[in-house]
C-alpha cells in the first residue's frame, strides 16, 4: 500500500497515464483509497491524513530505490507503450546490477516502479 497525498493525482498517474484501471475506490464521490491494477499486478492508494506524508523508500535508504516490483515479461514492449503515452521515466530501459531487464517510474509522491523480469 502506498499513502499518498492526493488520491486523484495518483489515479491520473497510474490509470491516465500508465493504463491501470481503477478496480475500486471509496467512498463513493470523494474517495481516499483505490485499488489500480493492470494485468495480474495491483498497488493500493491511500490517503490518510495530511500529517501522514508519503515515504518511499529511497527516502529512508538510498540503495533501496524500488518501493514495488512489478514483473512484466516483455518489458521493451511495455517501455515503448509508455515511451508513446510521454511517461516520463526515472530511470531508461536496461540491465541492473541485479541481472533484471526493466526500467523505473516513480509516481506524484516520489513511489518508485520497476517494470521488468530477470534476464
Amino acid at each position: 500500500m502506498f499513502i499518498v497525498g492526493d488520491i486523484q493525482a495518483s489515479l491520473d498517474h497510474y490509470v491516465g497515464q500508465l493504463g491501470f484501471n481503477c478496480r475500486y475506490a471509496a467512498p463513493g464521490e470523494d474517495p481516499f483509497f483505490a485499488i489500480v491494477g493492470r494485468d495480474s499486478a495491483q498497488i493500493l492508494l491511500k490517503v490518510v491524513n495530511a500529517e501522514i506524508k508519503a515515504l518511499p523508500n529511497r527516502e529512508r535508504h538510498p540503495w533501496a530505490a524500488w518501493d514495488a516490483f512489478l514483473y512484466v515479461a516483455d518489458p521493451d514492449s511495455l517501455y515503448a507503450e509508455f515511451i508513446e503515452r510521454q511517461v516520463c521515466m526515472a530511470r531508461s530501459l536496461g540491465v541492473t546490477d541485479e541481472g533484471l531487464l526493466g526500467f523505473e517510474i516513480a509516481d506524484p509522491d516520489g513511489y518508485v516502479c520497476f517494470f521488468g523480469r530477470p534476464t
